[in-house]
C-alpha cells in the first residue's frame, strides 16, 4: 500500500478507534508498563542534530501494556524533564517518569498510570464528547483543561492516586458558536509571570475560524483579558502550545493531506504581540514531515534542563490504530 495511502487509513481507523475506545468502569488507577524503542536520529537515516535554532536530543517510541494506552494529546511536567501529567482524547489521565541517560536523553518511561476521568459522582465517563480532553496546563497542583466537542476549560486537583471531577469551570470568552466541534481548545498555557502577559492563562483552538480565516485564542484572566486571533498559515492546524521563559508563545502545528502525508512545525509567536483584538504571527523554527521522526504530533512543553538548556518536548497521539506510533522527542532550544 503506498506511504499516503497508509496514512489516509490510519487516520480513518484511529478516528473510529477513538470513537469506540471507552470500556465502563474502569475508575481504579491502573499500572501500565511501557515498552521503548529509542530514537536517535530526528531525520531519518542521518546524523545530523541541528535544525534551525533546535538541537535533536533523543527520543523514544512508546508501546504500552493496556489496551488503554494511547490517544496521547497533552502532557506537561510536573518535575522538569521527569515527572509528568497528562491527558488522552478517549477521557483518560495518565502519569509518569522519564529515564535518562549520563548525557541526558531519554531512554525509559516508568511509573506509568492511567485513570479513566469521572462525574460528579466519581463514575468513569464513557461519553467522548464529554472527555475529549486536547490542552493541559499545570501549575500550584491545579491541572487547566481544554475540552473539545463539548467545548469548556475546566480546572480539576493533580492527585496521582484518584483525580476527581473538576472544581471550577472558566470562562473562555470566545462565543461557543464560534467553536468548531472537532476544533476547540489544543492550547491551554500560563504565560511567565515577568512576562508581558503577567501570568495570564491563554488558550488558543485548533481550528476555530473568524470570517477572515484566522484561528480563535483568547487571554482569559488578568488585566489583558480578551479574544485574539492566530494567522492560519498554509494548512497547519495548531495542537498545543507553551510559553517560553522570556514571555513568547511557542506553538505546535500539524498538517495532513493525501498529497502531503504528516507534517509538523514550530511557531514562535512574541509575547509583546499578543494582545486583545489583535492578529498574531510569527516565524517557523522548524518543520518536519515523513522524513523525519514524526507522526500525528499534538502535545508539548517546554522547560529547563539542570545544566540551564531550554528543552522542548513533543509528543504524538496514535488514535488507537496500528498504523500510527506514540513519540516523545526531545530538543534543545537556543535562546542565543
Amino acid at each position: 500500500m503506498p506511504a499516503r495511502l497508509r496514512l489516509f487509513a490510519a487516520f480513518v481507523v484511529g478516528f473510529l478507534a477513538t470513537s469506540s475506545a471507552f470500556a465502563a468502569g474502569r475508575q481504579a488507577v491502573e499500572p501500565v508498563e511501557i515498552s521503548v524503542r529509542q530514537i536517535t536520529q530526528f531525520h531519518i537515516g542521518r546524523d545530523e542534530r541541528k535544525f534551525g535554532p533546535l538541537e535533536f536530543v533523543g527520543g523514544l517510541e512508546m508501546t504500552g501494556s493496556s489496551r488503554d494506552f494511547g490517544a496521547l494529546s497533552a502532557f506537561r511536567f510536573l518535575t522538569p524533564g521527569s515527572d509528568f501529567i497528562g491527558v488522552t482524547d478517549t477521557g483518560f489521565w495518565y502519569f509518569g517518569s522519564i529515564a535518562r541517560m549520563a548525557q541526558g536523553q531519554p531512554f525509559a518511561i516508568f511509573n506509568f498510570t492511567m485513570q479513566q476521568m469521572v462525574d460528579e459522582k466519581g463514575q468513569p465517563i464513557d461519553r467522548k464528547w464529554e472527555v475529549d480532553a486536547e490542552g493541559l496546563n499545570v501549575k500550584d497542583g491545579i491541572a487547566t483543561v481544554g475540552f473539545e466537542r463539548n467545548h469548556r476549560v475546566a480546572q480539576f486537583k493533580i492527585d496521582p492516586t484518584g483525580m476527581k471531577a473538576p472544581f471550577k469551570l472558566l470562562d473562555f470568552l470566545i462565543p461557543a458558536n464560534e467553536l468548531r466541534r472537532n476544533r476547540g481548545f489544543e492550547t491551554v498555557t500560563r504565560a511567565p509571570a515577568d512576562g508581558p502577559l503577567k501570568g495570564a492563562l491563554v488558550v488558543v483552538s485548533e481550528k476555530s475560524l473568524d470570517k477572515s480565516g484566522n484561528i480563535y485564542a483568547a487571554i482569559i484572566e488578568g488585566p489583558g483579558k480578551g479574544i485574539f486571533t492566530v494567522k492560519r498559515n498554509g494548512e497547519f492546524d495548531i495542537t498545543d502550545g507553551a510559553f517560553l521563559p522570556g514571555g513568547d508563545l511557542l506553538l505546535l502545528e500539524r498538517s495532513f493531506s493525501m498529497a502531503g502525508g504528516v507534517k509538523m512545525r514550530l511557531r514562535r509567536i512574541a509575547g509583546a504581540e499578543i494582545a486583545k483584538g489583535k492578529v498574531v504571527d510569527g516565524p517557523m523554527l522548524l518543520e518536519a514531515d515523513m522524513a523525519y521522526q514524526i507522526d500525528n504530533m499534538e502535545g508539548m512543553d517546554v522547560w529547563r534542563r539542570d545544566d540551564g538548556k531550554l528543552i522542548v518536548s513533543l509528543v504524538s497521539d496514535d488514535n488507537h490504530s496500528i498504523l500510527q506510533r506514540n513519540l516523545y522527542l526531545e530538543f534543545i532550544l537556543s535562546e542565543e
